[in-house]
């Protein structure tokens, strides 16, 4: 069995969930954590890890095989390039950057370098999520029509007595609507625009905590997704999936996808269809459908071991990511100027680097 020798930078919630993932995997050795946090050092101490307080002496460590970037947005496109120099494949956390132009110049180095970038959308790695993207592709049903995604509850007040959650990129759209963005776009394929409206009413903070977000996707469907963290509601995937036993998990849908043959609720994978009669005069039947349940983060680990290795490809890459991004930015920009944001699904063809070092 080949080991691979893997550093995390940040040892916040999600680091601290990838080092728990990394202890159970036999085919990884945890090389440290860098974080220059004092909590960062003792929770290093007690998990018996090496902790370093600056990341280029984690990078500098002999036989390194991959880095798990968890630290806070802003450092992911810088320490992402430290990483495409240094020829270390990467597990960047989701979003891969702040900006879209950073996320591109991130995704093209690493691209002209031959590094492998993997960007922590976890829900891609659902079998759920696997399950609905399958269904969806094998036209079960029909053409795809509208989508309507909601991702409603509510957070604790004191959430937000954290400085950095309340100021911009802090708020849910960037930190949680992004999910269901790119899972809307991994199962039902590109967005082409969207509309916005979007309110800080429910809390009064300078970050939004409610959304309404019209889609148009590629293939003709249209879609919905309301979201709010201020609200008393069932309605969201952390609420409804059982993905994170913190949530526990309620019989309630979240993304409900309809289309001329059937309909799809996620994540019950109960489908909707008629008989040898069809419309709205005949009785629909129901059915669900099984799956192979499965921790989403060990899942990813494992493929990141196997990009490592190799053997695979990134499931979500750089330039991927990078139209999640943009189409989760364009949320807000959508509603600050009342207009239609059309999205480019197409990715435009990598710069090459001349003989002189310049990008072109």
């Amino acid at each position: 069995m080949t080991i691979v020798r893997i550093g995390i930078v940040g040892a916040g919630v999600i680091g601290r969930t990838h080092v728990q993932t990394m202890l159970q995997e036999p085919r990884c050795e945890i090389v440290g954590i860098a974080d220059p946090t004092p909590a960062a050092a003792e929770y290093a101490r007690q998990q018996g890890i090496p902790h370093f307080a600056d990341h280029r002496d984690l990078l500098r460590q002999p036989g390194l095989d991959g880095i798990i970037i968890a630290a806070p947005t802003g450092l992911h496109a810088p320490l992402g390039m430290e990483c495409v120099a240094l020829g270390i494949p990467m597990l960047v956390e989701k979003p891969i950057a702040e900006t879209v132009e950073l996320a591109e110049e991130l995704s093209e180095a690493a691209e002209t370098a031959g590094v492998p970038v993997l960007v922590g959308h976890h829900r891609r790695h659902n079998p759920i999520i696997i399950k609905a993207r399958e269904i969806v592709r094998s036209a079960r049903l029909g053409r795809l029509t509208t989508v309507t995604a909601l991702w409603t509850l509510r957070k604790p007040d004191d959430y937000y007595d954290i400085e950095w959650r309340r100021k911009p990129g802090g708020g849910p759209v960037l930190t949680n609507l992004i999910h269901d963005i790119d899972t809307l776009r991994f199962v039902c394929g590109e967005i082409e625009s969207l509309q916005a409206v979007v309110t800080n009413g429910a809390r009064g903070l300078p970050i939004n905590d409610t959304a309404a977000v019209v889609l148009r996707f590629v293939d003709g469907a249209v879609g919905t997704i309301s979201m709010s963290d201020a609200v008393a509601a069932p309605w969201a995937w952390d609420l409804t999936s059982g993905e994170n036993p913190f949530f526990g998990r309620n019989t309630e849908n979240c993304y409900l996808l309809a289309g001329t043959e059937g309909a799809l609720a996620v994540p019950q994978l109960k489908i909707w269809h008629y008989g040898a009669e069809s419309g709205w005069g005949a009785a629909l039947s129901t059915e669900l459908v099984p799956f192979e349940p499965g921790d989403p983060y060990v899942r990813q680990l494992g493929h990141f071991v196997a990009v490592i290795l190799g053997g695979e490809q990134p499931i979500i890459t750089g330039t991927d990511a990078t139209r999640t991004l943009a189409a989760t930015l364009a949320v807000e920009r959508a509603a600050a100027g009342g207009s239609t944001i059309t999205l480019s699904p197409t990715p435009a063809p990598p710069r090459r680097v001349t003989p002189e070092g310049s990008l072109v």
